[in-house]
């Protein structure tokens, strides 16, 4: 049970970083110059401003259901995660306020 509930949370987490940037091209890339001698002139790779979410990771207690060694469930405080995401518009808009 607690390995589901950690895959979970890692897939989550793994999504909200994947999906969850903001991704802003800044300059264009361009090739490098070559002469027929091998002279080169060094390229340019694109420049790009990415802004990630403030992800927050901890633990609350929670009361939760689970199975009693004789089968039978009873109600019990144990830590599960507790994730904030943050997306970078409303790190805008907390500066703004």
């Amino acid at each position: 049970m607690t390995y589901k509930f950690l895959n979970a949370s890692i897939a989550l987490l793994a999504c909200t970083l994947l999906f969850g940037c903001e991704v802003e091209k800044t300059q264009e890339g361009k090739l490098p110059k070559a002469d027929v001698d091998v002279k080169t002139e060094p390229g340019q790779m694109p420049k790009y401003d990415v802004k990630t979410p403030d992800v927050d990771v901890g633990t609350k207690e929670k009361s939760v259901t689970v199975p009693d060694v004789d089968v039978q469930t009873k109600e019990k405080q144990i830590t599960v995660p507790d994730v904030n995401v943050t997306m970078p518009d409303e790190n805008k808009e907390k500066a703004q306020q």
